[in-house]
């Protein structure tokens, strides 16, 4: 029997649904439940050939487990060794490397000493840092953002470098983004899973949370939703995320890549809609499958980026 696991926390809808959804296919020999940890020894196997994260960047300890699941031959989606190792900066730098159009954007000390350092930590830092050089390079009205993290949480709207002065300090020992704003004509959040399946969503980041999906008249230009799965599939392939969402703002023409680090996406039928949750239930629910069929005990069964597979040939 091959069983497949979710991993979750306050989700409310998806979780159910997919197990649901995985049981309903009635596949023999394999079946899909919550999983359920009563103890976690070192180097000893799960129950699971395919846990699906929901999570783990939330609680350290299903973190720890996670990675000693993937040890002892469960697919784990997302790969928790490379989720752990990433960052929106270093998305952004490999992005680049991929050809994927990006706004501007530099990475920014913390504006306040990390705990147990001090000035004398800092000295091969310049001080001041070039920071006309920055403003000239970004531009204003810019974005800043925490370089590690996700969910809209403390992201700024800057008009000018008095305001970005006055916000940074708000952000203490956060390290920061600074980004060009991308005046977008249209914008999407866009699906992927498995590395092939897509499905590219009008978005309206400007909404409320619950209105963000819901957008009149969007773009269906063929030529640029072709090229918005193109770019897609070059980031979720590099990273190798198995379950990620991708957000493009499209000025003049060309989607630029805005986020594409989300390896526990929102899925909620409150909040994506009842077309795209229907979409996504089926679509990994077809994946976990798939990953369980062609799981081998014992053995390594994870999904790696083409950034971390080109880098050991």
């Amino acid at each position: 029997m091959k069983k497949i696991g979710i991993l979750f926390g306050m989700e409310d809808t998806f979780p159910q649904a997919f197990i649901d959804r995985v049981n309903s296919k009635n596949i023999k020999g394999i079946v899909a439940e919550a999983v359920t940890i009563d103890k976690v020894v070192q180097n000893k196997p799960t129950e699971y050939a395919v846990i699906i994260d929901r999570i783990s960047q939330d609680v350290p300890f299903y973190r720890a487990y996670l990675k000693n699941a993937a040890l002892t031959g469960t697919h784990i989606i997302n790969n928790p060794f490379w989720w752990s190792a990433d960052d929106k900066f270093f998305n952004n730098c490999l992005a680049d490397v991929l050809g994927v159009p990006l706004p501007n954007t530099v990475i920014l000390p913390s504006a306040e000493h990390p705990t147990d350092t001090t000035s004398k930590s800092f000295r091969n830092l310049a001080f001041p840092l070039d920071w006309d050089g920055i403003f000239d390079y970004i531009g204003f009205p810019a974005y800043m953002k925490p370089y590690a993290g996700g969910g809209w949480k403390n992201v700024y709207r800057l008009e000018n470098k008095e305001e970005f002065w006055e916000k940074h300090r708000e952000t203490g020992q956060l390290v920061m983004l600074l980004q060009e704003e991308i005046v977008f004509q249209d914008y999407y959040r866009v699906y992927c899973l498995g590395g092939k399946a897509v499905r590219i969503m009008p978005y309206e980041p400007r909404n409320p949370h619950h209105l963000r999906y819901v957008v009149e008249n969007p773009n269906t230009d063929k030529k640029l939703m072709a090229t918005i799965k193109d770019y897609t599939l070059r980031l979720c392939k590099g990273l190798g995320y198995d379950f990620n969402t991708v957000e493009f703002a499209v000025r003049d023409g060309i989607p630029y890549a805005i986020d594409f680090g989300n390896p526990a996406p929102d899925a909620e039928l409150t909040s994506v809609g009842a077309e795209n949750f229907e979409w996504v239930v089926e679509e990994a629910a077809k994946m976990a499958i798939d990953f369980a069929k062609k799981h081998k005990d014992g053995k390594s069964n994870m999904t790696w980026g083409t950034f971390i597979k080109d880098s050991v040939k």
